[in-house]
């Protein structure tokens, strides 16, 4: 596997603007974000977009965030506040199934075996309750986004002493995917219910449908698939979406980096590069016994990935769908929200530097009295592509954007059409970033998880990062986006089907303390007590407050200096104050984010425990001679490895988490 984070190393060679520019032009011609405005660089849109609040008077934050801030943490455990208390379940090889095998350990256990467990690397998730309202019984659906092979696979495996095989390939394909997990909670502890006709793994190998103006497309037919109908499996598995109508969205990210070549050259075609499928082997070295991962081999199978994925999780038998009209991108999470006129928006980034936000309009209309005539939703409707701009009015200090719809019709900016480019619907589906690249999108730092407060009907954004950037021009207000920032948007006339919408800043994360000051110390709601770097995980609980989860750098020295291990916040949307609400252990990713109705219970995922990176305790010796040499997350040592796992928080008075 590489270490390097392929989604830093952009893809889009097209000319067209990036934010940056906006923000560039607005900071000239406005004026905002000048050294007078303080060290903090400056308080956002101050008179912008407003978000109410609930659960409060909206005069103090105390009403939205009613709890004592944690201290940045370089440990090896789980740090909540004082008055909280949290716990451990649903761990990476748990058993899903009566027929489930023992977890092993010493990463012995085999592909049939991951098949029957919970899968690695959590991430999105979301509660179903059993029952309207019921927040002591549902199902937890979560997604497995991709392995560590340093505890995956056993030391000989990754020194070669044992070959590598169709088993170690079947095994991580089984690692990826979805989990349904029947929960419960009993005597104040929230179990796995074994067995349960609920519970389900979805993976690699698990069959699923194409839907939309891509089904049946020559683009995605195979020779396992003449029809291009019949689709096997998902994988990546980011961030995630659920729909009102009871079903779960799973998005698939990174799925480039999953297919290769074993013929020794590079044969990849405009799509292909624009995706960044690898030029001969994957990382993952599955095109080595799996045909289908083998670009040359089959053409089309990627294609078939890159999709939002809708699954039922009332039905284990059912088979999931591949939303084709959600367009084929780098999907982080997926937003769902109503028009004024009862469509079904669904917002959504392509994470990769440079690439884009986008957002979905069903043709056909919610029926909150009919569930079934909601299942379809998804299947057709109209994709579009955000335009940010610096607006028109001199003082305002926000920006102005639009939607563009990427169908055959839509012009492009050398004087063509989408249609005469790329022909049909579902060819343009398929080549969306290029169809994007084409009609002039605005580029952006790494677009992550979208969300729609839950009263004001306004869209929040993390934009992670864009290390990349090693010079500053008029285009960029500061050298390197290490640190990355939240934007929102709120629709003309409050209409999610708007094709117009004004932009603000919400936050720039930085550190006040960086040598270079100015842009790089954030912006004023960024202090010694809330440092951040990188926002990733984002979501409103249904009283409004922003949750915002991180996955950046934790060496907590230098520019990152006292922001310590990877972390949850909560924002106050009105006042913008920021609070540090949990600490991960060593090495992880604070991901995924879902509350029981009655918000007295909060789950969220702990992605990839252990990793070394530049944590300032990461030790000289490697996980395949010591594997718990530098986290023993979270069984203290007893599992034999690190292990990704789901953690449920609670207050010790029974209350709203949060408050």
């Amino acid at each position: 596997m590489n270490a390097i984070d392929q989604e830093n190393i952009p893809t889009n060679t097209s000319a067209n603007p990036h934010f940056n520019d906006l923000v560039e032009q607005l900071r000239s011609r406005r004026g905002f974000l000048k050294t007078g405005l303080g060290l903090g660089a400056v308080g956002f849109f101050g008179a912008g977009l407003t978000a109410c609040g609930g659960g409060g008077d909206g005069d103090s934050s105390e009403a939205m965030l009613g709890f004592a801030a944690v201290a940045a943490s370089t440990g090896d455990d789980i740090v909540v506040p004082a008055g909280y208390k949290h716990a451990v379940f649903c761990r990476w090889g748990d058993p899903l199934f009566a027929n489930s095998p023992a977890w092993k350990g010493d990463a012995t256990d085999t592909a049939d075996a991951q098949a029957l467990q919970f899968g690695d690397n959590h991430d999105g998730m979301h509660f179903f309750p059993l029952s309207d309202k019921n927040s002591t019984e549902g199902l937890l659906v979560m997604n497995h986004e991709y392995i560590n092979p340093e505890f995956f696979f056993t030391p000989a495996v990754q020194s070669g002493a044992t070959p590598w095989s169709l088993e170690q390939v079947r095994k991580g394909q089984h690692a990826h995917g979805v989990s349904v997990a029947h929960v419960r909670l009993v005597n104040g502890n929230w179990q796995v219910v074994i067995p349960s006709a609920y519970n389900r793994r979805i993976h690699l190998n698990t069959p699923m449908q194409l839907t939309g103006p891509v089904r049946g497309h020559a683009l995605v037919r195979t020779s396992a698939d003449p029809t291009g109908e019949a689709s096997l499996g998902t994988v990546n598995n980011c961030g995630n979406g659920y729909t009102m109508w009871g079903t779960y969205l799973t998005c698939e990210e990174n799925f480039n980096g999953y297919f290769g070549t074993t013929s020794g050259s590079d044969s990849r075609d405009a799509n292909m590069r624009r995706y960044g499928v690898s030029a001969t082997v994957s990382g993952y070295r599955w095109e080595e016994f799996d045909d289908r991962f083998d670009y040359v081999k089959e053409p089309n199978e990627a294609n078939r990935m890159g999709w939002i994925v809708e699954i039922d999780p009332f039905d284990a038998s059912s088979t999931p769908k591949k939303r084709t009209a959600l367009g084929r991108i780098k999907h982080e999470n997926a937003a769902q929200t109503l028009a004024a006129d009862k469509r079904v928006v669904v917002y959504m980034g392509d994470d990769q530097a440079n690439d884009y936000v986008y957002k979905f309009v069903s043709s056909g209309k919610y029926d909150a009295a009919n569930a079934r005539a909601n299942a379809n939703l998804l299947e057709s409707g109209t994709l579009y592509v955000a335009k940010f701009g610096a607006g028109a009015t001199l003082g305002d200090m926000m920006g102005t954007g639009q939607w563009i719809a990427l169908v055959p019709a839509t012009a492009t900016t050398d004087g063509s059409t989408l249609g005469a480019k790329f022909g049909d619907l579902g060819s343009i589906l398929v080549n969306t970033r290029l169809a994007a690249d084409a009609v002039g999108a605005t580029k952006m730092d790494r677009p992550e998880w979208v969300t729609v407060h839950p009263d004001t009907g306004e869209a929040y954004l993390t934009l992670t990062n864009n290390s990349g950037r090693s010079t500053v021009d008029e285009a960029n207000p500061r050298t390197s986006n290490i640190y990355g920032q939240i934007i929102r948007w709120r629709e003309t006339g409050k209409d999610a089907a708007a094709l117009t919408f004004e932009w603000d800043l919400f936050v720039l994360a930085g550190n006040p303390a960086h040598p270079a000051g100015g842009l790089q110390a954030g912006s004023s709601n960024i202090n010694a007590n809330n440092l951040f770097n990188s926002p990733d995980g984002l979501a409103f609980d249904a009283d409004g407050r922003l949750w915002i989860q991180t996955d950046g750098n934790f060496s907590n020295a230098g520019n990152y200096a006292g922001m310590g291990n990877n972390q949850m916040l909560v924002a106050d949307p009105v006042t913008k104050e920021i609070r540090r609400f949990l600490v991960g252990p060593s090495g992880c990713e604070i991901t995924g984010i879902t509350w029981t109705p009655d918000q007295k219970y909060v789950f969220i995922n702990v992605q990839h425990p252990g990793e070394y990176g530049s944590h300032p305790r990461a030790p000289a010796v490697q996980p395949d001679v010591d594997a718990l040499a530098f986290s023993r997350w979270p069984d203290n040592g007893a599992g034999g490895r690190p292990r990704p796992a789901t953690v449920v928080v609670w207050k010790d008075d029974g209350g709203k988490v949060g408050t």
